[in-house]
This record gives C-alpha cells, sequence and structure tokens, in this order.
C-alpha cells in the first residue's frame, strides 16, 4: 500500500509537470539482473494537434532494438506502473525545476528524492505543443 501512494504522489508530479510546462524527460533506469528490457524513456509527442506520450523501449537482444509506442497523458500511470519493481528500481523525472527520483530499495519500498535540475529546457515537443495552442 506504501508504495501505490508514493507510486502516485510520483504520477502526479509528473503530470503536474507536463502541465506546468517544466517536463524533460521521463526514464526508468537500473534493472534488476539483466533483462533484455534495459530502458525506457518518455517524451511528449503532438500527434494530431493533442498532446501524447512516445514511450521508447530499448532493448538489448542481438544488439539494440527500440520500439516505440504512443499513449495518452492519461493512460502513463497504468502503463508504466507494472515495469517498477519488473524490471527497474529506479525512474527519473526530468523537469526544468528539480530531478525527481523514485527508486526503490532493497526491501522494495519506494522513496522520492529531489535534487537541482539536470535540464534547463522544458521538452520541445511539450513547449512547441502549448505555443501552438495560445
Amino acid at each position: 500500500m506504501l508504495n501505490t501512494i508514493t507510486y502516485q504522489e510520483f504520477f502526479n508530479t509528473f503530470k503536474e509537470s507536463i502541465e506546468s510546462k517544466t517536463f524533460a524527460k521521463l526514464t526508468f533506469a537500473k534493472t534488476i539482473g539483466k533483462p533484455e528490457l534495459q530502458n525506457i524513456y518518455v517524451r511528449t509527442f503532438n500527434e494530431n494537434g493533442e498532446l501524447k506520450l512516445l514511450v521508447t523501449f530499448k532493448i538489448y537482444k542481438e544488439g539494440l532494438q527500440e520500439i516505440e509506442k504512443t499513449i495518452t497523458i492519461e493512460e502513463a500511470e497504468a502503463e508504466l506502473i507494472p515495469y517498477i519493481n519488473n524490471p527497474f528500481m529506479s525512474v527519473l523525472l526530468f523537469t526544468t525545476e528539480a530531478d525527481i527520483t523514485m527508486k526503490l530499495n532493497k526491501k522494495r519500498v519506494a522513496t522520492i528524492t529531489e535534487q537541482p535540475p539536470t535540464f534547463k529546457n522544458a521538452d520541445p515537443n511539450l513547449l512547441d505543443y502549448f505555443s501552438k495552442k495560445n
């Protein structure tokens, strides 16, 4: 139950970063063992005037393969949470205000920490979408 609340808090922060135009990138990292799926990257994507998410799955199987999937912002939580703890131990939300990391410890308890931002600029697709919308 504790992780569910932490996951919801993290994904609420993710959605707020999109709404406030500070979102830069979402990255799933630090896998358990050596699974084929090594990373997931999420960026915004403008599809026919609708803001969506482009999810890139980096798979290492006889070389690097990338599989891309487009989802809505509303689908993000349900689509991405199953990858937490299987195989990923951390999720990093990069915004122009802070780098927000959700990590699972050895007991699989999730915690959220903040650090100064890595990115100075928000995702260009996000900014482009909002500039065309106004």
